[in-house]
């Protein structure tokens, strides 16, 4: 749902039909892009170190300045007693951060084993599973649910749809992006916009930014549309995407994610640390020729 603000110009608005649109989990649209089979993709912040000729486009992104709420660890045991954590492989970011704050923030050594984005399942196979996208919101907003219920009432009433984890009433729940900001003290860039440098033109830089105003302007439009199809309620809704979300790859969010890079790289998650190459700018190997 994350995504939606950044292309409702395109699905909803001016910009429809100009783009051949697909649509897919964060990791499926680096691979994508990896492969040439698109132009221009939204990928995790983490695949930009392992991809060489793209660009990113400026001025978009899709970050978190405190908590996110759509990327969860959620476990059966306080995490500091974690021996084996489940993986939501679909955003490799998110996998990387939990790597991370496995080692540092919670210093354990967990075995981490990939799975199916089924958290109940997830819990059934690992002491903790990391949970993205809309299963954690899902999760997060159940939680509000039962933390706004009167003392008087009894959890969940019996009703196992209640339960943030069917199969699961006692769970402890970390939020991914508010861990990391306790750990660093910087926000989580977790997604950008990127593409082939020579599809990536300045029309096409104008045309996503143009999309992106389209949709921030239409947050409350988009909330209600997404709270049919993920049968939430539409002000919890507006309040993960004006609240939770940030879509700038403003000063604090590059400080940001420049510092997660360096230790991607450094804890051998990525294969090196580099700066940011924008759309508009000259290629690196153009540069140093003329120097």
């Amino acid at each position: 749902m994350n995504t939606a603000p950044l292309v409702w110009g395109f699905t909803e608005g001016p910009l429809a039909g100009k783009y051949d649109l697909s649509f897919a989990v964060p990791s499926e649209c680096a691979e994508a892009l990896r492969r040439h089979d698109t132009d221009i993709a939204i990928i995790p912040s983490i695949e930009y170190l392992s991809m060489d000729d793209i660009v990113v486009l400026p001025e978009m992104a899709i970050t978190a300045k405190g908590e996110v709420r759509s990327i969860l660890v959620v476990a059966k045991k306080p995490i500091e007693m974690a021996k084996r954590i489940a993986l939501d492989t679909s955003s490799r970011t998110s996998v990387a951060l939990t790597r991370m704050l496995a080692r540092e923030r919670w210093n354990i050594q967990p075995e981490f084993i990939p799975a199916p984005p089924v958290p109940s399942e997830m819990l059934k196979e690992a002491d903790a599973a990391l949970v993205i996208g809309d299963p954690a919101l899902r999760i997060a907003l159940k939680l509000d649910a039962l933390v706004d219920k009167p003392p008087s009432e009894e959890c969940c009433q019996g009703d196992p749809d209640d339960v943030p984890v069917p199969g699961f009433e006692m769970l402890f729940v970390y939020d991914v992006a508010h861990e990391w900001r306790e750990l660093t003290g910087k926000p989580c860039v977790m997604a950008l916009w990127a593409g082939r440098r020579d599809a990536v033109t300045p029309e096409v830089v104008a045309d996503f930014q143009a999309s992106k105003r389209y949709g921030l302007g239409r947050v409350r439009e988009i909330a209600q549309a997404a709270s049919g199809k993920l049968d939430l309620p539409p002000r919890a809704l507006e309040r993960y995407l004006t609240e939770n979300i940030n879509y700038d790859l403003d000063a604090e969010n590059l400080v940001g994610l420049r510092f997660f890079f360096e230790k991607a790289a450094a804890m051998g998650f990525a294969p090196r640390a580099r700066a940011l190459d924008f759309a508009g700018t000259e290629a690196p190997h153009a540069a140093q020729h003329g120097a």
